[in-house]
């Protein structure tokens, strides 16, 4: 068993079943508060499965309970800590959340329970987010003293700025259904059925060619910082790319020969 083994399992759990890996936040002494600890083994978790070419989709979880993560660890935050320390946390947060944009496979937030401050940066972070009745979200650390400046970044990219200001300056939380109506989760269900849920969307996905997700996961991020025309280019660009893909004429194949189509899930070229 290795160190990172060792560290892994006294802050997360995980699983792969079937094309999908699932993360689960079980630090509940801390409320599985992003410490830069749990930040590296999150960070770990995913890099090592980065070029499975099985991995279809990355879930990540909390252990039953009332909170999915309280956001960074407060006692790391002390200036007795110290400004290097201060800097490995947010260099840390900063990398995490850049790791899942890049990431070649969707990445799900589960949540059920409260998202607050770097945890509802992460749920903001993730590709996909569906959470239970339950959960509420929230940027509280004005309350502290601290200005959620790095949680607000991916938040004010997912709702609405006048949203995510009234969450950052109050540091008031949003129920569940209104994270949904201002953007911040995909999806709100049943406090039981968030399980049932979560299998739904990853068969959905696994169902799908994973080149052609990956390469619309990347097309999704990069034309967001393009205006308007600019992304029309660049998106028929893409769509070019796309149709020369052996699973892209496959697909269209299959729907013409009304039959399930049989995916590579790979980059190789359509040869005429």
């Amino acid at each position: 068993m290795t160190n990172e083994t060792v560290k892994s399992e006294k802050y997360i759990e995980s699983n792969y079943e079937n094309g999908v890996k699932t993360i689960i936040l079980s630090h509940a002494a801390s409320k599985n508060s992003l410490s830069l600890e749990m930040m590296k083994i999150i960070l770990w978790n995913l890099q090592k499965d980065e070029n499975n070419p099985s991995l279809r989709s990355i879930v990540i979880a909390a252990s039953p309970g009332k909170v999915f993560s309280a956001g960074h660890n407060l006692k790391e935050l002390t200036s007795a800590v110290g400004n290097d320390h201060h800097h490995e946390v947010f260099d840390t947060a900063a990398n995490l959340m850049k790791v899942i944009a890049n990431f070649p496979v969707p990445v799900i937030a589960a949540v059920d329970g409260l998202a607050a401050a770097a945890g509802c940066q992460l749920v903001s972070a993730c590709d996909i987010a569906i959470c239970t009745e339950r959960s509420s979200f929230s940027t509280p650390g004005v309350n502290f003293g601290i200005f959620c400046s790095t949680p607000g970044i991916p938040l004010v990219r997912n709702v609405h700025r006048k949203i995510a200001s009234h969450m950052l300056l109050t540091g008031l939380p949003l129920s569940a259904y209104e994270a949904y109506d201002a953007g911040l989760v995909s999806k709100v269900v049943n406090n039981d059925n968030l399980e049932t849920e979560i299998k739904r969307t990853t068969d959905a996905i696994n169902s799908k060619s994973r080149a052609v997700i990956q390469l619309g996961k990347k097309f999704i991020h990069e034309q967001l910082e393009l205006d308007e025309a600019s992304a029309y280019s660049y998106g028929t660009e893409i769509m070019i790319r796309n149709l020369e893909l052996k699973d892209a004429q496959e697909g269209i194949k299959s729907f013409i020969e009304k039959r399930k189509p049989i995916w590579s899930h790979k980059f190789d070229k359509y040869n005429k």
